[in-house]
């Protein structure tokens, strides 16, 4: 492991630019030659005519001293379900590999470009983004940069995304959670990754999982740069969103369900972070969430509105040929929509907004503590050969982020340090929708207590 550079944060860069230390032209041709040589499974397209003309337009306007804001000329990756001008779509899958090039760039990747960043490429993801784990068998599963030994997997379903941030090919990047896919990976590679409220970020050209349940949301290697990447995505001024008082700060570490089979590590330095937080004055409260049990409860009755709304978008190719040349772990997923009733889909709506209600009130403004998974990154062979160990798996790996998907929590996972083996652990702040800028405060004083070294692989 090396230390992080110096400008491997977005803000960071973005002051060198400002300081004359380089330019946006300079930081993207490295950038793209680095991205050549890199694990081809990470990337699906690069885009180096758009980079190199946006780069030196930002280059330009530095010259002139004129930025368009604190995210100009600063690179970034987009997972491949985004739109970007000139490209294929691909949500990783195969019947998607001569699917139209996109007209225009999604509402969101406009927004980027009017604040000057650089657009390298789209990264790989599980196929139709739906797994936690990020494998993908047709354009490659990137190898988690932190694997010794054995390969790791890298998380999903933004893998791509994750594994080019960690391995420093650029500062940030762009993903989509529906169950976990910016926190999963964000944990896994040791990085900040934060899943926004529903309908916060403008979901218009992006290629959806379940409609209902999918946010954007970047990774990072800061909060900061989340703050920053956050305004820019939903076009906002760049409000200055400053670190809480950790004092008096009220936190719920849920006793239910989410403690359960932690990894020894994980748990150790869960209980350690909780230790920093209450030396630093925060109110620690350890009690059930009886709502935890409630939605796992309704999951089981009735299904989930990830598998019926990913039916009915895939059903055209789920009743053709096609549907042979699909993952079988992901058609098994989305399969599972068939079969629910029009009572069962009721039954979740309707629960879901009473349990997204009750709970709010039962925090009563306090933020949400868990680990954001019970494991460290898994090894990637035995999830290849073995589709029961895959499912279990990935059941377990998405287990606590789901929670915050179904009753539309905005969540920050944060790096808490390494394991025995040198693999990141995460901490998941959550928030019930709609207090995302308390969330990110939050996450501002929570950030420097975790013991993150930060490594660029």
């Amino acid at each position: 492991m090396t230390s992080v550079p110096a400008f491997s944060t977005a803000l960071a860069l973005s002051q060198a630019y400002a300081n004359g230390q380089t330019t946006p032209a300079e930081v993207t041709e490295q950038t793209l030659a680095a991205c050549a040589l890199s694990d081809p499974s990470i990337f699906i397209t690069l885009t180096p005519e758009r980079a190199r003309r946006e780069a030196q337009a930002s280059t330009r306007r530095y010259r002139d001293q004129c930025p368009l804001g604190p995210l100009d000329g600063v690179p970034l990756v987009w997972k491949d379900l985004f739109d970007l001008e000139g490209t294929i779509t691909t949500a990783a899958s195969i019947l998607r590999r001569n699917a139209p090039v996109a007209a225009h760039d999604c509402l969101v990747a406009s927004r980027l470009k009017d604040c000057g960043m650089v657009s390298i490429g789209k990264t790989n993801l599980s196929e139709f983004a739906f797994s936690g784990l990020g494998l993908n068998t047709h354009f490659g599963t990137p190898a988690n940069p932190y694997s010794t030994g054995s390969l790791r997997v890298p998380g999903g379903s933004s893998s791509g995304t994750a594994v080019a941030v960690a391995r420093g090919l650029v500062p940030v990047g762009i993903g989509t959670d529906t169950g976990g896919s910016v926190r999963v990976p964000a944990a896994f590679n040791g990085l900040v990754g934060y899943k926004s409220s529903t309908g916060r970020v403008d979901k218009t050209g992006v290629f959806p999982l379940s409609e209902s349940l999918d946010s954007v949301g970047p990774m990072a290697h800061s909060v900061a740069d989340c703050i920053a990447l956050d305004a820019a995505l939903r076009g906002a001024p760049v409000v200055a969103i400053k670190a809480s008082s950790l004092v008096g700060m009220r936190f719920v570490v849920p006793t239910t369900i989410v403690l359960e089979t932690l990894e020894p590590d994980v748990a150790a330095h869960f209980e350690a972070a909780l230790q920093q937080l209450a030396r630093a004055g925060a109110h620690i409260e350890r009690r059930p969430l009886p709502e935890l049990q409630a939605v796992q409860r309704l999951t089981l009755a009735h299904g989930t509105l990830a598998a019926a709304e990913s039916y009915r978008l895939h059903r055209h190719w789920m009743e053709s040929a096609d549907k042979a040349r699909v993952d079988a772990r992901v058609v098994s997923r989305i399969e599972r929509g068939k079969t629910m009733m029009a009572l069962d889909l009721l039954e979740i709506q309707a629960g879901r907004t009473r349990l997204a209600a009750a709970v709010a009130q039962d925090l009563n403004g306090a933020l949400v503590l868990m680990p954001t998974v019970a494991h460290v990154a898994p090894e990637l062979a035995p999830l290849e050969a073995d589709p029961a160990l895959f499912h279990r798996t990935n059941l377990l790996t998405l287990r606590n982020t789901l929670f915050g998907n179904f009753l539309d929590w905005c969540g920050v996972a944060l790096p808490m340090g390494m394991d025995r083996q040198g693999l990141p652990t995460s901490l998941l702040v959550s928030a019930p929708w709609g207090h995302d800028d308390a969330l990110l405060a939050a996450a501002l004083a929570v950030e420097p207590l975790m013991p993150n070294p930060n490594p660029v692989h």
